[in-house]
């Protein structure tokens, strides 16, 4: 049985998320709240698996609470439930479980409850899999595709790709879709060795093998693979610095 604590300054609002989630009888309600200073005493305190989070709150922002809450010791998993979807980049990178929008659905809900009991302890900390990809201190990253976390080498990346606002990213041998954006993705990965050549491309620059000069002053990058990725006019001044060319 998971245990929740939810805030939200709608009392309506809090109500009937309390209602779906013990309907689920997947959940145990162990507090609820409407302003952040009293939930961070409660979360402390009650210690729970998961904290449903709303974002615009009468005197303060969800945001800030998840980041709080990123400091303490045992750290819950957050899942922002609002009424707001302009907050999803910032609310994924803040390592989100979850989004879910405002008026509720069973159905939806019960995704998400689904999504946390996947959740895995990777070195003895907990990694929600919502956020597509995750770095661990051995040098691999853990990355959702198709339902499944996968533990990916970093060094076996060859470049990543963004398709349709989600992202590719190329390996080896295999291709691994993933639900995050590339911007969020390259704020992840090591920037000595990964390079954002292109809006849509970034690269593994110790898989490059070869610069071709382009038209209108840009490039193509052969990849080990044999594969191209373009470099952008933006980026070729950077590239070239970092190259030393």
């Amino acid at each position: 049985m998971l245990k929740a604590y939810i805030l939200d300054d709608e009392p309506l609002a809090r109500d009937e998320l309390k209602y779906l989630l013990i309907r689920s009888e997947q959940v145990e309600i162990l507090g609820e709240g409407d302003c952040i200073e009293d939930a961070v005493a409660d979360i402390t305190e009650l210690k729970p698996d998961l904290v449903f989070l709303d974002i615009e709150l009468a005197e303060d922002n969800g945001l800030s609470l998840a980041r709080q809450l990123e400091t303490l010791e045992e750290t819950p998993a957050i899942v922002f439930a609002t009424a707001y979807d302009e907050y999803a980049l910032e609310a994924f990178e803040l390592d989100a479980v979850d989004y879910i929008l405002k008026p509720f659905d069973e159905e939806r809900i019960q995704k998400t409850l689904e999504k946390i009991k996947k959740m895995k302890n990777i070195g003895n900390k907990m990694i929600p899999i919502a956020s597509s990809i995750k770095h661990n201190s051995n040098g691999k990253i853990a990355v959702l595709a198709d339902e499944r976390i996968i533990l990916l080498t970093v060094a076996d990346i060859l470049y990543l790709e963004a398709s349709e606002g989600k992202c590719n990213i190329i390996t080896n041998n295999q291709v691994y879709k993933v639900a995050d954006a590339l911007v969020v993705l390259e704020k992840k990965l090591n920037k000595a060795k990964f390079l954002r050549v292109h809006r849509s491309f970034i690269v593994n620059f110790d898989h490059i093998v070869e610069i071709e000069p382009w038209f209108n002053s840009t490039y193509n990058l052969q990849m080990m693979d044999g594969s191209k990725v373009p470099v952008s006019r933006t980026y070729v001044k950077e590239l070239k610095q970092l190259l030393g060319f």
